[in-house]
């Protein structure tokens, strides 16, 4: 049965399940780790503090003090972008050119002259248990941060040169980054992905510090006093390392626990709205239309004299999606990693 389908029997029957009090408490302690090892993002993305809970030390499981000392996987929130309004709303591209005809540098990144482009590339969804985008939400670009960020990066770099590996496998290959999955016991197809994306030494990375499937019982122990946007994104994350290591994938399933369907609810923070231009530190400006989460209409433009440079000659700039997250205001929707793969 589905994880997330499993009946939730009474505390006690659940406990005597897990083998017993010896197996449920260390379990328990676990899961409190993993509470407080996602609290920097926690805070940063709903704006609240994990609660105390005395008479609990840490836990002994082993590699856990570790785990408790780091962030999330990525930990780019709204509080990395730049609110402020760079260019008017309305402003107007002309003379629109192709994004993706332009010159490529390293990476895939493309090199562009003055003027306006656009292009509908791939992008990925950053936070699993959220909304997808919603009609009329604004995008601000925000730095790609976070203990794997570099792994998450050179992903989007080597798809470029890989278009023969399929969307939904670099998908999953990052959700199982973000959910901590063992790449060890991940679906074959997955493992074949990473194997052509990422270095030896980076696959060999994914193991240290990886958790396995958490029974939905000890979950709930933890879990069900929680603020629920902290309890959601736990749960998804949990049920995605499950549904990652089946050998018979359905991303359909793993799309269901890690966008949630439907408009997000009102969210805290500044409202922005669609089509607001970001200041790209590459020396130009940005902004994003997403399509669902894994499309999204990009339009840049580069002035003749680059924003901090003015009256200085121009020259190409170079522009790497892969570096780049598209951030709501509203935190129960997705962050949305971009790429230079076009659609």
């Amino acid at each position: 049965m589905h994880p997330s389908r499993r009946s939730h029997p009474p505390l006690i029957a659940g406990l005597g399940r897990l083998r017993g009090w010896t197996y449920a408490l260390p379990m328990a302690g676990f899961l409190l780790g993993l509470m407080f090892t996602t609290a920097p993002a926690v805070q940063a993305q709903f704006g609240f503090s994990l609660p105390t809970i005395p008479g609990l030390g840490t836990p002994p499981i082993p590699g856990l003090d570790s785990l408790l000392k780091e962030d999330p996987p990525i930990t780019t929130s709204f509080s990395d972008t730049r609110n402020e309004v760079v260019l008017p709303d309305d402003f107007a591209l002309k003379s629109v050119l192709p994004l993706i005809r332009q010159p490529r540098g390293a990476h895939g990144s493309f090199l562009l002259s003055p003027g306006f482009y656009e292009a509908e590339l791939q992008s990925y969804c950053l936070h699993a248990g959220t909304h997808g985008p919603s009609r009329g939400q604004g995008y601000l670009w925000a730095p790609l941060k976070g203990p794997r960020e570099p792994m998450i990066r050179h992903i989007l770099q080597n798809s470029v040169q890989h278009p023969e590996i399929e969307q939904q496998a670099i998908q999953s290959l990052i959700w199982s980054i973000l959910a901590r999955a063992r790449f060890s016991d991940l679906a074959p197809d997955i493992q074949g992905a990473a194997s052509q994306l990422l270095t030896p030494a980076e696959i060999a990375d994914l193991n240290g510090g990886a958790l396995g499937f958490i029974p939905p019982e000890a979950l709930s122990l933890v879990t069900e006093n929680l603020p629920a946007p902290v309890r959601q994104i736990l749960e998804a994350e949990n049920q995605l390392r499950y549904l990652l290591t089946q050998t018979t994938g359905n991303f359909a399933a793993l799309e269901q626990i890690a966008v949630l369907a439907g408009d997000p609810p009102p969210g805290a923070g500044p409202e922005v709205p669609l089509g607001r231009w970001s200041e790209h530190p590459g020396g130009f400006y940005v902004r994003y239309f997403p399509s669902g989460y894994s499309r999204t209409r990009v339009q840049v433009y580069v002035p003749e004299a680059s924003p901090g440079t003015r009256g200085k000659p121009s020259t190409p700039r170079e522009f790497d999606p892969s570096g780049d997250v598209a951030v709501p205001s509203n935190t129960s929707s997705q962050r949305l990693a971009q790429s230079a793969r076009p659609l």
